[in-house]
């Protein structure tokens, strides 16, 4: 049976992979998508995930606007990166499909009451306001939750918005620490990991000569951001952070890491976002996610490059 998902989203080139392979994969049961303001504001990241899912032909797909904000900070962006659309590098049309009236806090909650306990998994690979003002406003959710997969943070890496933090959780540490607090299952995805996912010229030349149009814009994406990334750090390609957490759910044999304590700062003057991972259990703190720390990925782009041909 296809574990049911629910992405949450700020899109961002690496975003809309992440969906294209989700949609890609029969394991999965999309139930929904929704959006926060992170990489770009609220307006762009529920159109971007729009024209995503008619990119891949499933304009069924149902998207939720949320949070316009993080919960106590004024919004960080990160256009400097993704371009003043967040998905720059190529030409879309606008979306024909709806967005949908509920918010997506609703949707969430609403969602996580309906379903059997235990049988979602939610997927955020944005800022975590939205499922932080889900727990928040009705606490009897959070056991409900199957797991919680995520892409943020960072330890070995540090940040790559500020010198300690990671952009994802930077922009809404409060959301964060209320996140990792919840006593859900979490599956984190860190730099640490994503740095190793590097888009490669063959990699790249390999989505672009796949059949139909999503291929070439995966291509046409990478093309875009990887310019300011291969700058930055002085590498071979970017680093493909999102499709990480749906390649885990996928094949989490393409991952090494482990049991850990992680806290979020949210008071430092030079480490506000920073995730403080226990890696050497140095506390006693119990571990409260499984932090990621190695990805196969050789694996990874084979998978990816599989399951986009599918579209």
């Amino acid at each position: 049976m296809a574990r049911k998902i629910i992405i949450d989203t700020d899109p961002g080139q690496d975003d809309a992979v992440a969906i294209l392979l989700a949609l890609a994969s029969p394991e999965l049961d999309l139930l929904g998508i929704t959006c926060v303001a992170g990489n770009v504001p609220l307006p762009l990241t529920s159109r971007n995930a729009r024209i995503v899912c008619e990119l891949a032909e499933r304009p069924e797909v149902k998207v939720f606007a949320g949070c316009d904000r993080p919960m106590k900070r004024q919004l960080v962006t990160a256009e400097h990166v993704h371009g003043k659309t967040g998905l720059d590098g190529i030409d879309l049309p606008d979306p024909a499909m709806p967005l949908q009236t509920t918010h997506a806090v609703d949707f969430l909650i609403e969602t996580l009451r309906r379903e059997p306990v235990g049988s979602v998994t939610l997927v955020p690979i944005g800022p975590l306001t939205n499922i932080a003002t889900a727990m928040a406003r009705a606490p009897d959710i959070v056991p409900r939750i199957e797991r919680i997969v995520l892409m943020g943070g960072a330890y070995f890496e540090v940040g790559n918005i500020t010198p300690a933090a990671e952009f994802n959780i930077f922009v809404d540490p409060e959301a964060a620490a209320i996140v990792f607090a919840a006593g859900v299952p979490i599956t984190m995805i860190p730099l640490d990991v994503t740095h190793q996912a590097l888009t490669t010229r063959p990699r790249v030349e390999a989505f672009r000569v796949l059949p139909g149009r999503v291929g070439p814009a995966v291509a046409g994406w990478t093309d875009f951001f990887e310019r300011f990334d291969k700058d930055k750090y002085g590498t071979e390609g970017a680093p493909l952070h999102d499709p990480c957490t749906i390649a885990w759910l996928l094949n989490p044999d393409l991952f090494n890491g482990r049991e850990v304590n992680v806290e979020i700062e949210t008071e430092g003057r030079l480490t506000l976002g920073m995730t403080v991972v226990d890696y050497w259990r140095v506390t006693d703190r119990a571990p409260n996610a499984t932090f990621l720390r190695e990805i196969d990925a050789d694996g990874f782009f084979a998978l990816l490059t599989e399951r986009l041909a599918r579209l």
